[in-house]
């Protein structure tokens, strides 16, 4: 089952009309504080038959994907500049309908099957506002081969689109280099263990410059300064252990635009990373550590809700993601990102583990969200909330100099553990 999306589920003709009612009232207040824009097309309808799907939406979109999910058998729907609507419908071999707000510029529409069937194509009408893909019943077998394929996208005709078109169809295209035109960020200086042989951690300290990130209760204590200071002190523990390389993504107060945090790591050919952050939540009691990392679909809605907060940031700061792209190999990227997805959420136990007799995490400490900083397809990454800001006690702790000393010392701990099973894996 899907996670990390409030769906809006199929339902009889008497609970129709109140979850309109819900969903309108959900999209104005979600505008007024930046979720998505009012200005978003919305998903207005589905029309389904037996060998086809047709997505209608209220104005032009930007493009779709559609990719496959096995376990139980479903077709996803991913539409760029669109928001969710409510589409009560089943027919054809679709049991049933969800969609969502996967990102604030995206629309997510699930339909589950009562049988395999795979989508042979795809084509918008000619004024962008409507999707129609062709569908084909295959056997269980060929349904899961396909579904660890590439998702394929589609794309309106030029004069109805928002976003450049990449030049062949159905390319996999993954956000790794900064927008041509724009200059990259100078490389940190790398301190510690002398020798390039030496395992090389860059520490991410979230936020900065315009980008306080969340702010206290009384607005006086800020995320962006307890972000550094933590990871200045979890530099100098793993330096003075001389035992691997250190790299920070910014030493002082500026704004980096989270792709160029995840480039500088994979600039330096890093090993690992870890971007620092403090938690926020209107429960004022809400408190403890918690570690993230990368899933394509949120383990459920404070993950989402994350991502949301944190992805936004470039959106705001004028950076258009979606131009920074390299094609690439779908198998060797989706080998690539498994492999690496893999030894992040290793890296979180240990975290935890070593982190835990003197820092206290929430009861489910580990959770997924696909945040942009986490998304390098080949260098292992954890986010670590490192306490609720928005909690008295987490904040007294946050900048207290012996609380950050041990974090350092939990995360000093980790990396070690973390490399040791890594070179007798070897």
């Amino acid at each position: 089952m899907t996670r990390g999306i409030d769906f809006c589920w199929t339902a009889g003709a008497a609970r129709r009309q109140g979850k309109r009612v819900a969903s309108a009232f959900v999209l104005i207040l979600s505008a007024l504080f930046g979720l998505f824009p009012l200005s978003a097309a919305m998903v207005s309808g589905v029309e389904l038959a037996s060998d086809r799907i047709t997505l209608r939406f209220d104005d032009p979109v930007e493009g779709a994907s559609a990719f496959l999910l096995d376990g139980p058998t479903r077709i996803a729907v991913d539409v760029g500049g669109a928001r969710a609507g409510v589409a009560n419908a089943s027919g054809g071999i679709v049991s049933q309908i969800r969609q969502g707000q996967y990102s604030p510029s995206t629309a997510r529409v699930v339909f589950d099957l009562d049988r395999p069937a795979v989508v042979t194509d795809g084509e918008f009408a000619a004024d962008g506002r409507s999707l129609t893909l062709s569908l084909q019943p295959v056997s269980t077998t060929a349904f899961s081969l396909a579904a660890r394929k590439a998702r394929q996208s589609f794309w309106p005709p030029f004069g109805f689109r928002s976003t450049p078109r990449p030049s062949a169809r159905n390319n996999v295209t993954v956000p790794l280099d900064p927008p041509a035109g724009r200059d990259r960020p100078e490389r940190p200086r790398v301190s510690g263990a002398h020798g390039s042989n030496r395992p090389l951690v860059v520490i991410d300290a979230g936020h900065g410059g315009h980008d306080v990130g969340a702010l206290s209760a009384d607005g006086a204590r800020r995320e962006k300064d307890a972000a550094l200071a933590i990871a200045k002190a979890m530099r100098d523990e793993l330096v003075e252990s001389g035992r691997v390389r250190v790299a920070l993504t910014r030493g002082d107060d500026r704004f980096l635009v989270l792709g160029d945090r995840r480039e500088i790591a994979r600039r330096l050919k890093a090993d690992l990373f870890i971007s620092v952050h403090a938690d926020s939540a209107p429960n004022p009691n809400a408190r403890g550590a918690t570690v993230y990392t990368l899933s394509e679909v949120a383990s459920d809605r404070v993950a989402a809700q994350l991502a949301a907060k944190e992805n936004k940031a470039d959106v705001l700061n004028g950076v258009d993601l979606g131009s920074a792209n390299n094609d690439v190999s779908s198998i060797l990227i989706d080998l690539a990102q498994r492999e690496t997805m893999n030894v992040s959420s290793s890296f979180a136990a240990l975290l935890q583990r070593e982190m835990s007799p003197m820092v206290p995490f929430k009861s489910e400490f580990h959770r997924f969200a696909g945040l942009i900083v986490l998304k390098a397809p080949d260098v292992p990454s954890v986010l670590l909330e490192t306490g609720y800001i928005s909690n008295e006690d987490d904040l007294k702790l946050l900048f207290s100099e012996d609380y950050q000393h041990d974090i350092a010392v939990g995360v000093r701990r980790a990396v070690e553990a973390h490399f040791a099973r890594r070179l007798a894996q070897r």
